[in-house]
């Protein structure tokens, strides 16, 4: 396919996980992409180094684009535990990164994406926006805020032209993952329990999820705008034991 020929896409968080597989797929099908992370890309894409919590990052990055047609807003980190778990730093941190941050980068790429005849903007929100699951109460405020801000932007911006949407996938097979499997007293056992609360019994895979991101950041689906879609393996709405 080629229905991203021409266009031009940012991801942020583009140099690993679901941020790179979307990266490597819209390149696919076409599109130019511009990868806003820390560290920069494994693939051959181009690269703005970004920290999305600072301003003045923020404001280079706008500078240096002088044309956007979809922003994919997947930039996150994660938090674990119950309200008691995480204090008012922590709170105030991961709020920045996963929502405020997002909102900001957005806000100041707006000039670019209005000129753009095929404006979209797909963020990453997560199925805990949408069920309850254990130890995740700071991520899943996160994560619920980000389907909360998408349905306003998408109001907000459809006289601009711009479509806004979001993804909300289950626990996919990323790094972040990794990681958290590591430091479990039972990765193995932890790794299965992953698996089991999903009801197609595997973890998502950042493939999986940057098929869904394309499907709405295509102009191809130009009717489409303020939906959250899921790639969840049937979590947020399936029981079948």
């Amino acid at each position: 396919m080629n229905d991203f020929d021409g266009l031009v896409a940012a991801i942020t968080g583009g140099a690993g996980g679901i941020g790179a597989a979307t990266a490597n797929l819209l390149a696919a099908r076409g599109a130019t992409v511009v990868v806003l992370d820390r560290v920069p890309p494994a693939a051959d894409h181009a690269y703005l180094p970004c920290d999305i919590t600072d301003e003045a990052t923020i404001s280079a990055v706008a500078s240096s684009l002088d044309r956007l047609d979809i922003l994919v807003n997947n930039a996150g980190i994660g938090a674990q535990g119950d309200v008691s778990a995480n204090d008012r730093e922590e709170w105030h941190r991961v709020l920045d990164v996963n929502v405020v941050s997002m909102a900001r980068l957005t806000a100041a790429l707006l000039p670019q994406l209005r000129q753009s005849e095929h404006a979209a903007v797909v963020n990453v929100s997560s199925v805990v926006a949408l069920v309850g699951v254990r130890n995740r109460a700071l991520y899943s405020a996160t994560k619920g805020a980000v389907s909360a801000l998408t349905l306003a932007m998408a109001a907000d911006h459809l006289s601009d032209g711009i479509r806004v949407n979001c993804v909300t996938p289950g626990t996919a097979d990323t790094p972040w993952v990794g990681n958290l499997l590591s430091t479990a007293a039972d990765p193995e056992a932890e790794s299965a329990a992953l698996r089991a609360r999903q009801p197609m019994g595997r973890l998502v895979t950042p493939e999986e999820v940057a098929n869904a991101i394309a499907y709405l950041a295509s102009p191809l689906s130009a009717s489409t705008t303020g939906t959250a879609l899921s790639v969840d393996g049937g979590m947020a709405t399936l029981k079948t034991g």
